[in-house]
C-alpha cells in the first residue's frame, strides 16, 4: 500500500494511492487521522485502512497526476540520519583513511525540510549545495532495546529522501549539524510504501540520484555497512523510537563534492531526483533563496 498526505482545499489530508487515482481516506471515514503520523500514532491499523479504501465512494478519489504533495509524516517526533553507510561513500570522502566501527549519527529539524515536488533552497550563504538521496524509514511502532531478529518488526514503511547538505558549514566543525539543517534543503516522500509490500529492512533495493536527469548515485542497499535492522538495535540501545519517528539511512557514492575533475554543486533550475526500486521517485526542483 502507498499512502500519502496531500493537500486539499481542507487542509492536509492522508490519501492511499489506488492506480491513477487517490482515496482521500477522510472522505471516505471521517473518522481516521487526517494526516499519516497521526494514522500511526492512533495504531497504524493498515487492515482497517485497506477495508476503507475497497469501500470508498467515487466522490472520495483524486486524481493522482493533480496532487500536490505534502512530507509523509508532517510532525515526526524525531528525524534520525544517518553518515557514512555506505563504504563507496567513505571512500570519496573526508573520512577516507578512518573506516567507521559505529553509526555516526545526526538529526535534521523539520524547519530544514520542504514537500516533494516543491523547491530545495539553496541559502544565500553557500554554493556548495549537495545532493544526497537515501531510503527514508518510517518508524511504526513504539521500541526499545531491539533485537536483529525483531528489529524490522516496528517498520511502517519505507520512502525516498534527498538529504540536501550545505557542505561550507558542514565541515566547518566536526559537528555536521549546521550544514545539515538550512531552510527546506531537503525532502522526503513522495509516499511511503508499507514494509509488507518491500523486502525485510528494506534489503536489495536499488537506489539512485539523478540531477537534469543524469545519474550521479546508484547503488543498492544491500551496500549498507550498517542494514537497517543493525541500525535500529544500536538507536533503541539508548533512545525509544515512537510511531512516526523518521530514519535516513544513508547516502550511496557520486554526491557532488567528490566529483572529478571538479565538484558538482546544485543550483537555481536544477532538478534532483532520487529514485528507490519497488518505493518510486522523489522530485525536487532548486531554487535561490530570496
Amino acid at each position: 500500500m502507498k499512502i500519502v498526505n496531500f493537500q486539499s482545499s481542507n487542509g492536509v489530508r492522508m490519501g492511499v494511492v489506488d492506480g491513477d487515482t487517490v482515496v482521500d481516506v477522510n472522505a471516505a471515514d471521517s473518522t481516521l487521522p487526517t494526516e499519516y503520523g497521526a494514522f500511526l500514532r492512533a495504531g497504524g491499523d493498515v487492515k482497517a485502512l485497506a477495508d476503507v479504501v475497497k469501500k470508498a465512494p467515487a466522490s472520495a478519489r483524486v486524481p493522482l497526476a493533480g496532487i500536490k504533495f505534502a512530507l509523509p509524516v508532517m510532525s515526526p517526533g524525531k528525524v534520525i540520519c544517518l553518515g557514512l553507510n555506505y563504504l563507496d561513500h567513505v571512500k570519496e570522502g573526508p573520512q577516507k583513511d578512518n573506516i567507521p566501527k559505529f553509526q555516526s549519527i545526526f538529526f535534521r529539524m523539520m524547519s530544514s525540510f520542504t514537500s516533494p515536488g516543491a523547491p530545495l533552497i539553496r541559502p544565500k550563504k553557500s554554493i556548495q549545495f549537495d545532493y544526497e538521496g537515501e531510503l527514508v524509514v518510517i518508524i511504526g511502532k513504539r521500541a526499545k532495546h531491539l533485537t536483529l531478529e525483531n528489529a524490522a518488526d516496528c517498520v511502517a514503511g519505507y520512502t525516498c529522501g534527498m538529504e540536501g547538505s550545505i557542505r561550507e558549514y558542514q565541515r566547518h566543525t566536526t559537528q555536521w549539524g549546521m550544514g545539515k539543517n538550512f531552510d527546506e534543503t531537503g525532502s522526503y516522500g513522495p509516499w511511503v510504501v508499507t514494509a509488507d509490500e518491500l523486502p525485510r529492512g528494506g534489503k536489495g533495493l536499488k537506489i539512485e540520484s539523478r540531477l537534469n536527469g543524469n545519474v550521479m548515485q546508484s547503488s543498492n542497499t544491500d551496500h549498507f555497512m550498517f542494514p537497517v535492522a543493525e541500525s535500529l538495535v544500536y538507536l533503541t540501545e539508548g533512545m525509544t523510537l515512537e510511531p512516526g519517528d523518521v530514519l535516513f539511512t544513508g547516502t550511496p557514492s557520486g554526491v557532488g563534492h567528490a566529483r572529478k575533475p571538479e565538484p558538482v554543486w546544485m543550483k537555481a533550475g536544477d532538478t534532483i531526483e532520487c529514485e528507490i526500486g519497488g518505493i518510486g521517485t522523489l522530485k525536487n526542483t532548486i531554487a535561490d533563496e530570496k
